[in-house]
Parts: C-alpha cells; structure tokens; sequence
C-alpha cells in the first residue's frame, strides 16, 4: 500500500503524527529544531558549528542544561521565544486543512503554534480535572470542543506547547517524568486501561493518551528513532495492550525516506514493525508533502 493509499482508504479513521519534518520541507527553512538548539548552546559558549555526531536532541539539552548550572525552567522560556516567530508555509496549511475537513486528530511532537495557526484553530481544554500546565494533556488547538479526544479534528502536543513553558520536555530526566506519569495512569489496579473495559474508564480517557489507543496512526516527519524514548516506551504499551485485547487492534504507518547508506536504518524499522507499525518507503519528502491525497 503507497501513501497515497493510506489517505484515500483511510483517512476518516486516522490520527496523524506530525514531527519536525513537516517545518523543514520545500528548502531551508528557520522552523528548525536543531538549528534552535545550536544556536542557543553558542550563545551559551559551546562555539558548535554543526550538530555533534553521536548526540541525541534529548541529551544536548541536557549538557547545555548542565553548562547554563540547570536552568531549566529559563531555558524552556527562551526556546519559547525563539519559536515565536516560525513560519508557517502552504504544507502546514496543506496537511492540516486535511486533518480538519476529514476530521481526524494531529498529534505533533512539536512545541510551536503553527500547525494551529494554519487553520486558526484556538486553545481549548477539557475540564475533567484541574488544569496544569506543567502537564496539559487534556488541552488541544481545535474549534471545537470535544469531550472524546477521538471523536474529531484537534491538535495535541506530545512533548508540551510554547504557550506553556513549563509544559515542555526537553531533556532525557523529562521523557522520563512523562513516562512515569503516563504509567501511572495505564496501570492503577482498578482502573487502569489494561482492565477489561479500562479504555472507558482509565485517566486518560479524555488526553491525547486516549487517541494512541483508539485510532489508526500514520507517522509523517518523525524520525522515531532512539531519542524519542517516550513515544518509544509508549508505542510499546500500545502493542502490549492489543496484543491483550487483540479484538481492539488498530493498525498503523510509518512513512520515511529509505535511505539504502542509513546503516542503523535496518534496526530502526525492525523495532517499528515489532510494535505493530506498517513501514512505507519513498523516496523523497516530496512523495509524502507533495502528495495530491492531501487535497482530498
């Protein structure tokens, strides 16, 4: 199945997943995440004219958090403030006017506002619990407000929003927190999802966790690879629930860019398809924002 297929087949069914990919299609761009980071650790002192081979994203925040003496709480402030000026461009536009009239959900790992201000779509929240914004994985960017994640069109940020600077997780200790949290919640001896019924009923119900669960999942612009240890470690959950509630199976795609010279891309896809993933090459990034399935 080509991705195209997957959009004309099953587009009222899916929840995308959307990384930082989608801001750095179509030639340089300034929506970009290690480029923000780069800059930030020079003005910190680290003189680094490329990204360091060997690092992961999570793991040089956390030496630049070292060098800046831990603060973390500044730094996730002014990462907020240098992504208030990224762009938004006719594939944002594109992708989630698609998401919006097959009313789908959008997970993001990204932090900035631009997938919402592509369709202009506003800050809105559930109010099952007291808000925090140290965690707001009840609030979306939508028009409307839905009390079932799954039931229509809403943008969910994964790792924290800018306009919650305490939401953002930027560090290894950070993706740690957000699994421990999320554990928590899974796995409650009354009311955790892995109890017959305990999608109805667990925490989660009414976040983002609940769409992980629920829907069918096509992965564009993000890499998953072995910095995304949250996602990771949740994919994994996942393909441990249906492999307990097979009858509550849902499929899912990873579409990437094969590249025959990527010696750990072998490993990478094994891992995918062992969590339950659909891997589907092309090969370029234009196959997959380019494509006339968006226009649907």
């Amino acid at each position: 199945m080509t991705f195209s297929d997957i959009l004309h087949r099953h587009g009222d069914e899916l929840a995308l997943i959307i990384g930082n990919g989608i801001h750095l299609t179509g030639g340089p761009s300034r929506n970009s995440w290690r480029g923000l980071l780069l800059r930030l650790a020079n003005e910190s002192g680290l003189g680094l004219k490329d990204w360091p081979a060997g690092l992961s994203n999570i793991e040089f925040f956390d030496i630049l958090a070292l060098r800046r003496q831990n603060q973390g709480a500044e730094m996730a402030r002014e990462f907020c403030t240098a992504m208030g000026d990224w762009q938004i461009s006719d594939y944002h536009r594109r992708i989630v006017g698609w998401a919006e009239r097959h009313d789908v959900p959008v997970l993001t790992t990204n932090f900035d506002n631009v997938l919402a201000d592509a369709v202009g779509a506003r800050e809105l929240r559930t109010r099952h619990r007291r808000f925090t914004a140290f965690y707001p994985w009840d609030t979306r960017f939508a028009h409307t407000l839905l009390d079932d994640p799954c039931a229509g069109f809403g943008i969910w940020h994964i790792n924290g929003m800018a306009c919650h600077p305490s939401s953002i997780r930027l560090g290894l200790s950070h993706y740690v927190g957000l699994a421990q949290r999320a554990r928590g919640w899974m796995q409650r001896r009354q009311t955790g999802i892995f109890k017959p019924g305990g999608l109805s009923s667990w925490t989660g119900r009414h976040t983002w966790l609940q769409i992980m669960f629920k829907r069918p999942l096509l992965v564009i612009g993000l890499g998953l690879r072995e910095d995304e240890v949250f996602l990771r470690w949740l994919l994994i959950e996942r393909a441990r629930f249906f492999a307990k509630f097979p009858e509550l199976q849902q499929d899912a795609w990873y579409v990437y860019r094969n590249d025959a010279t990527d010696s750990s891309q072998q490993g990478h896809l094994l891992f995918l398809e062992s969590v339950g993933f659909k891997c589907v090459p092309v090969g370029a990034h234009s196959e997959i924002y380019d494509s006339a399935a968006w226009l649907s």
